[in-house]
């Protein structure tokens, strides 16, 4: 029995075969199981299931190897980000099962060329793969693909429009230069794109939620330069790296001699950002005093600077962010619940890196020309490709530091590198390893229960620790991650990984 699995879907020639039609031979699938022995056939089925179980009934009679039948449905045997999400289920299915070091084989002939396309994009790229080709004249060969396919998720480009899109795009114009910064090709960023440009034009305030490295400055800045602003100030504050003594300074300023080291007076970020737009990153970090006194500067539109003796009045929109959950903050009391709806007018929610479903190798591959270009004028550097095992590696990394990690982790990568291929050693050699602090038992377990605690947060705070170590030192492979953190399945540490928003 061979140690490979194949994987194909169910052709038309298949069928005529099986009706005993001479023109069609034995048909690509059974001209392969006639050559070949493999550990299991995984046949797709686009039919009617009646005609795939008649088939397998007539092949079996022609092969050794086991025949499992795959029921899927499509629209269309050419739609494809059906197909592509289909056999991209199915392999990882198959994989969990047999292990990630199982040898996959892709057979081509069989079925439309939508779904051979498919399969040299899923061998090329998430799944490497034999792919293998038969006919009457020459057999069974291995396919040569003399070139290689970077996008991960092309077949998604393909698919029909979304017509939820369609509607939150309607009375846009196409083009929005304010954005391309954002490299992106997925849905969900998508879909955040198109809200960011609705509120764009107007003055009112945004909250942006997201975890760190999410890309949360960069968005907020491209809805100043969407805004009627783009010609004021953009004033970027981060609250969570300011003394708490000189926030209220920082923020609206000082008078001359209004503290101890006034030595002059001093303008705020506030009015620093006059007519412009002040982005707030971290603002659950703010002291909760200060939290009333910025509520007072939206409700009143004026500042007061210290030492002062009457408000100014400021003409500023805000932007705010914050990588915690807002809803928690205000229950947990670190938050005031009546500055959180004051800001959150309109709400974007960033998703973390590995919920961007097709982003990862667009970033990868603008990063990676990015590097190239900057070192083009240093002697010592080369300029360096990528290895197709490399970037499989960069791909499967569930990137818990998100875009912030995947570009430091690039540029380690191309600085430590001694050749013109980046290979996959050099990069998990660039990935950081996952730091444990030494208080976390102290942190975690001797809190005090006088003021109360969240033990539901507490619980999710060690829960996604582990798991996003777990997936980190296993390279994204569930079945190994599972067994490291002591799962009796890879379905188990699936479940977990859905239920606090991983998968």
């Amino acid at each position: 029995m061979g140690e490979s699995i194949l994987f194909c879907w169910l052709g038309m020639t298949d069928l005529r075969a099986a009706a005993g039609e001479p023109a069609a031979g034995l048909g690509p699938v059974a001209q392969s199981l006639a050559a070949r022995s493999y550990r299991e056939v995984v046949l797709l089925n686009n039919w009617e299931k009646a005609k795939a179980q008649k088939y397998i009934a007539w092949v079996k009679d022609k092969a050794t190897s086991p025949i499992t039948l795959r029921q899927v449905k499509l629209s269309s045997p050419t739609n494809f980000g059906e197909i592509y999400e289909a056999a991209a289920a199915i392999i990882s299915e198959k994989r969990q099962e047999h292990g990630p070091d199982a040898d996959l084989v892709f057979h081509l002939s069989p079925g439309t060329p939508a779904m051979a396309a498919v399969w040299i994009i899923l061998a090329k790229t998430r799944f490497p793969a034999e792919l293998i080709e038969s006919s009457k004249e020459h057999g069974v060969l291995t396919a040569s693909v003399p070139f290689d396919i970077s996008a991960d998720f092309i077949p998604d480009l393909l698919s029909k429009a979304d017509k939820t899109l369609e509607h939150l795009a309607a009375g846009l114009p196409a083009a929005a230069p304010e954005f391309d910064d954002i490299i992106h090709r997925s849905e969900e960023m998508q879909r955040i794109i198109l809200m960011a440009r609705r509120v764009a034009p107007h003055a009112i305030p945004v909250l942006i939620e997201g975890e760190s490295g999410t890309g949360k400055e960069l968005l907020a800045h491209a809805i100043h330069n969407a805004s009627p602003r783009k010609e004021k100030p953009f004033v970027a504050i981060n609250c969570g790296a300011i003394p708490a003594e000189l926030v209220e300074s920082e923020l609206f300023g000082h008078e001359k001699g209004a503290f101890t080291g006034a030595a002059s007076k001093r303008i705020g970020y506030f009015e620093a950002a006059h007519q412009g737009t002040i982005f707030l990153d971290e603002i659950g970090d703010l002291p909760r005093e200060m939290q009333v006194k910025l509520l007072r500067v939206l409700q009143e539109g004026e500042i007061q600077s210290i030492g002062g003796t009457r408000p100014r009045k400021v003409d500023v929109r805000v932007v705010a962010a914050t990588n915690k959950n807002s809803i928690d903050a205000v229950a947990n009391g670190t938050f005031r619940e009546d500055l959180f709806y004051r800001l959150a007018v309109a709400v974007i929610r960033l998703p973390a890196l590995r919920g961007r479903k097709g982003d990862i190798s667009l970033l990868i591959d603008s990063f990676w020309e990015q590097i190239n270009k900057e070192s083009g004028h240093d002697a010592a550097s080369k300029h360096k490709k990528i290895s197709a095992p490399a970037k499989n590696l960069l791909l499967q990394h569930p990137w818990p530091g998100n875009i912030r990690e995947l570009q430091n982790t690039l540029t380690r990568a191309a600085v430590w590198s001694t050749g013109k291929i980046l290979t996959e050693k050099d990069v998990q050699e660039a990935f950081l390893p996952v730091s444990v602090d030494d208080k976390t038992n102290e942190q975690v377990l001797n809190r005090p229960l006088a003021q109360g605690i969240n033990l539901p947060e507490i619980i999710e705070m060690v829960a996604v620790h582990y798991l996003e170590r777990g997936l980190a030192e296993a390279h994204g492979n569930k079945t190994k991650a599972a067994r490291m953190l002591g799962m009796p399945s890879y379905q188990t540490l699936t479940n977990w990984l859905k239920k606090y928003g991983l998968e």
